[in-house]
């Protein structure tokens, strides 16, 4: 059998389309089949390193269940456009030149790969605190590593609260002096765009669904906020989507872990955090921090663990969110007695009838908690 014209693509697109599972392999005898079958599909090579962390955002993304990791990896989770996972120190088979080789091959084709970042990046002493591998006995520091192939890729996303905004090892004493990747980036004047994808660890839907956009549509089909956070997962407060939201505007606040009031006393940082986690849910749809009697820790947030917990004691995550970080539910008149912040719209949102019992409340709170903190 012989084509009477060319086979094009659209032509091949059809025939593929149609027919691939009755054909099968015997597709592959037809002439420049496999040229065809390159220029069908957009291919992108991913090249995963990890600097400071602990694993677990891969670990996260690796337990993905809508699609499968195995989809996102092998298959093709987007018709016509599949990821090629090149470099993984966790997960790949080769291991020392091998593993460099590799990395190096689909680095040479710059701004033709995604560079995806785990875990923060020690820049203490030229960043010899972390090193991700070596050439001919000479190790590669991940600040290096960073700065190289950021420089030359066609998009960075940095997964985790590590790599995004420094997250655990960067906090308070920060001996390695580690930073995320877009202050490394600033400070080394690399304009590679940068997704920041942070969760201690993320949801894996938010970092497939992010790669999932740019297969269909390309780096601008991903809406970020000011920060580098696609808004499609990090565009709504956990506060405003809280099942416990209603005891909180009630002044019902938990005083132990068991009680099903709102754990805002308790040190949830639901009001100054942006993710979906009450809509989206972990584990499949189980259940969430909050869901399980534990506080929100803020950990999508800049400057986590440190900003989120200001107040050092024996257990800083679950000290109360300072009063003048809450963003007000409703503008408080100064007329009506509230305390700005602190009076946390209790009395605007329980009505007139409680309004003055909200505000004492709310007085009573603020002098307490100002002898605390100081």
């Amino acid at each position: 059998m012989t084509f009477s014209r060319e086979l094009t693509r659209r032509d091949f697109l059809k025939l593929s389309a149609g027919s691939t599972a009755a054909l099968g392999l015997l597709l592959f005898k037809f002439p420049n089949f496999e040229k065809l079958f390159a220029a069908s599909v957009a291919e992108y090579p991913v090249i995963w390193i990890q600097g400071g962390g602990c694993s677990g955002c891969s670990v996260s993304v690796l337990n993905s269940l809508s699609p499968k990791i195995q989809d996102v990896l092998v298959n093709q989770v987007v018709p016509g456009n599949h990821v090629s996972l090149r470099f993984h120190p966790t997960v790949m088979a080769a291991s020392g030149e091998l593993a460099m080789k590799a990395m190096d091959d689909t680095a040479a084709k710059k701004g033709g790969y995604i560079l995806v970042v785990e875990g923060a990046i020690p820049t203490k002493d030229n960043g010899v605190y972390c090193e991700i591998g070596e050439t001919a006995g000479q190790g590669r520091t991940m600040l290096e590593t960073l700065t190289t192939l950021g420089a030359d890729a066609m998009a960075v996303i940095a997964i985790g609260a590590c790599s995004t905004f420094g997250g655990i090892p960067a906090a308070e004493p920060n001996t390695t002096g580690c930073k995320g990747v877009q202050v490394i980036f600033n400070e080394h004047g690399i304009t590679t765009p940068v997704i920041n994808l942070p969760g201690c660890p993320p949801h894996p839907d938010w970092f497939v669904g992010t790669l999932a956009t740019v297969l269909i549509g390309g780096l601008g089909a991903v809406e970020l906020d000011d920060i580098g956070r696609p808004t499609a997962f990090y565009g709504k407060l956990i506060h405003d989507n809280c099942p416990r939201r209603g005891y909180f505007d009630a002044g019902q606040f938990a005083k132990k872990y068991s009680e099903p009031y709102c754990l805002f006393e308790l040190g949830c940082k639901g009001p100054v955090t942006y993710a979906d986690c009450p809509i989206r849910l972990w584990n499949g749809g189980t259940n969430w921090c909050v869901g399980s009697n534990g506080p929100c820790i803020g950990c999508c947030e800049p400057g986590f663990p440190d900003k989120v917990s200001p107040l050092r004691s024996v257990a800083p995550l679950y000290n109360v969110t300072p009063p003048s970080w809450l963003p007000p539910i409703e503008e408080e008149k100064e007329a009506a007695g509230f305390s700005p912040g602190l009076a946390v719209g209790i009395g605007a949102a329980a009505g007139l009838a409680v309004g003055a019992s909200a505000a004492a409340m709310a007085k009573r709170r603020s002098k307490s908690r100002g002898k605390t903190e100081g």
